[in-house]
């Protein structure tokens, strides 16, 4: 077989990966009271279940560091097989702590995956055609909003919430597999040290950037860690009509991504986001007065789930103008920033509800996150405007 062929394969199977990873992690989202009664925890304990999958991402991202010797095939298998691992253990998890260590395992080839994925993305691409490679890989996270979450969630309702890492499960064996026989042998990346994997972080740009992810995203995933008990016990949906609720939340992402992109080549990657979280600022506080109301609060989550994807694929390819000789750590670095913002908006949210505020609260304290991302993104375009920011 020609070894062009292989090599378009083998983007299509880290494509198969990311899909993996975005069911993993949003998939939570969607089936949060089914697992919290199946574990015998309340909402707000469940939440930790989100928490413990973003901080598996931040320790496992920076492990690129110790595994950056490694052949870039092997290194993706490791990964692949994580991923299957983690979430076997969640769909045999006895109890709650049990589980809560799964989504920790499973959380941690996140960030490696996308970081490293990039750089293979980059070899096994025709010549100028890198960032498409890179879309490639990037789109089996956007199908996993669109139709691997509301399908987890639907098969949640169906059989058990258990089948849902089932799933994720399988995809991951057949990411290993993938990868096993589609993706030629790549040469070890050149070594700068590990001194040289962090040299970029002198810069004040790189703070900026993961600040607005940090901030910006937070201000969103207050709300999204609690969708599901916020739409059925406030709202007035049923668990059934989770499936599709969350189908219309992806489809937000997808817009919101694509969207941006097309924006942040226009005009600039920083403005563009900044004005992005402006409008989280209006949205959030929206969702809160309107959730009782099941058309508006529709409309606005299509809004703030196209916000979230909206802020994070235009300043994943900015961190890597800003990243030199680090590319592999500072594109892993945005997933290290998402993903904590993630648990800590899910505690910050968890913790409102804990304290009588309601089910909806969350929603409404993600508002002054976002104007904390928007703050260090127009900042970030006044001084680095000129520079590409």
């Amino acid at each position: 077989m020609p070894e062009w062929l292989f090599m378009k394969k083998g983007l299509v199977a880290l494509a198969v990966g990311t899909f993996s990873l975005g069911i993993s992690e949003f998939g939570m989202m969607g089936i949060l009271s089914d697992v919290a009664s199946g574990v015998g925890v309340d909402i707000a304990t469940a939440g930790h279940l989100v928490s413990a999958y973003s901080l598996g991402v931040a320790v496992g991202a920076p492990m690129l560091i110790a595994m950056r010797r490694l052949p870039l095939k092997r290194l993706m298998l490791l990964l692949s097989a994580v991923i299957a691992i983690g979430n076997a253990v969640a769909a045999a998890a006895p109890g709650f702590y049990t589980l809560v260590c799964a989504r920790f395992i499973s959380g941690l080839p996140h960030g490696a995956f996308f970081g490293a994925g990039a750089i293979v993305c980059s070899r096994l691409a025709d010549n100028g055609h890198g960032a498409k490679a890179v879309a490639v890989m990037i789109g089996g996270m956007a199908i996993a909003n669109v139709a691997g979450v509301p399908a987890a969630t639907f098969i949640s309702n169906i059989f058990s919430w258990r089948a849902a890492f089932a799933i994720v499960m399988i995809f991951g064996v057949l990411t290993f597999a993938g990868l096993k026989v589609w993706m030629p042998f790549l040469e070890v990346s050149p070594d700068n040290g590990v001194k040289g994997q962090f040299r970029f972080l002198r810069g004040t740009a790189p703070w900026l950037i993961y600040g607005g992810v940090f901030f910006g995203q937070a201000g969103v995933y207050c709300w999204l860690s609690y969708i599901e008990p916020i739409m059925t016990g406030v709202t007035g949906f049923s668990t059934a009509d989770m499936t599709w609720v969350m189908m219309l939340v992806g489809l937000g992402m997808v817009v919101g991504n694509a969207l941006s992109g097309r924006l942040a080549d226009r005009y600039h990657a920083s403005l563009v986001c900044g004005f992005i979280a402006v409008a989280m600022v209006v949205v959030m506080p929206l969702i809160y007065f309107c959730s009782g109301y099941k058309v508006p609060s529709l409309v606005l989550s299509f809004l703030a789930a196209a916000a979230l994807f909206g802020i994070g694929g235009p300043l994943q390819y900015l961190i890597v103008r800003f990243a030199k000789g680090g590319e592999m750590l500072g594109g892993a670095g945005i997933q290290i920033a998402f993903n904590v913002s993630n648990a800590f908006s899910a505690a910050i949210g968890g913790a409102a509800i804990n304290h009588g505020l309601g089910i909806a609260s969350p929603a409404l304290i993600g508002g002054p996150f976002a104007i904390v991302g928007a703050i260090m993104l127009f900042m970030l375009y006044r001084d680095y405007g000129t520079r590409g920011a």
